[in-house]
């Protein structure tokens, strides 16, 4: 858009297109060393202790000799998206759009591969963020069949993978996953399973 090389000034361009010349030249600061180094604590941290807030994650950082107060904490948290495990009211009950599909494995002797897939998503931290792996297995052997990374919680990855595992091995019986919002959203669940019928 804005071009240095452009016959008219950079002040008349951002004229143009409505925005002030410190905009322009603006360059986001981003993490310090200091925090980034905090935040890789806060994250192995939260891993062992999902119930720990910012005043236990600050008491524990000071423990072990980072001086950081509560709100730097509470910030940094908000950025990673990481937010303390408790119970909650009413957050278990399903969105009345999705429909909830029968648990078909109570009781069922799973003796041959290619009788149950199951898949699942987790997250994986990385050095500046988080991606979410989606994988499919089979229940018979353990085997991962597929797996895809996103680094979004979108339907789209869990299909691809989905794609991939019907491709290489052909449908499974039963095909199981928890009732997440990837896996029974009305726009998702038509699309998953026309893969497998």
């Amino acid at each position: 858009m804005i071009s240095p090389e452009a016959p008219i000034s950079i002040s008349e361009q951002c004229r143009f297109f409505g925005i002030s010349r410190s905009a322009y030249y603006y360059e986001p600061n981003g993490e310090t060393e200091e925090n980034l180094a905090i935040m890789k604590r806060i994250d192995e941290l939260y891993l062992d202790n999902p119930t720990w807030g910012s005043r236990q994650m600050r008491n524990r950082l000071r423990l072990e000799g980072t001086w950081v107060n509560r709100k730097r904490i509470q910030r940094l948290m908000r950025l990673m998206a990481i937010e303390t495990l408790y119970p909650r009211r009413k957050l278990s009950r399903p969105h009345p759009d999705h429909k909830v599909y029968p648990y078909l494995l109570r009781g069922l002797d799973i003796n041959r591969p290619d009788m149950v897939w199951c898949a699942d998503i987790t997250y994986i931290r990385l050095r500046h963020g988080f991606v979410y792996l989606v994988a499919i297995l089979d229940w018979h052997s353990r085997k991962v069949l597929s797996w895809e990374l996103s680094n979004t919680m979108d339907y789209h990855f869990c299909v691809s993978a989905l794609d991939e595992a019907l491709r290489h091995y052909g449908k499974p019986e039963i095909f199981n996953t928890d009732q997440g919002a990837q896996f029974t959203s009305e726009c998702n669940a038509p699309l998953l399973s026309s893969h497998l019928t």
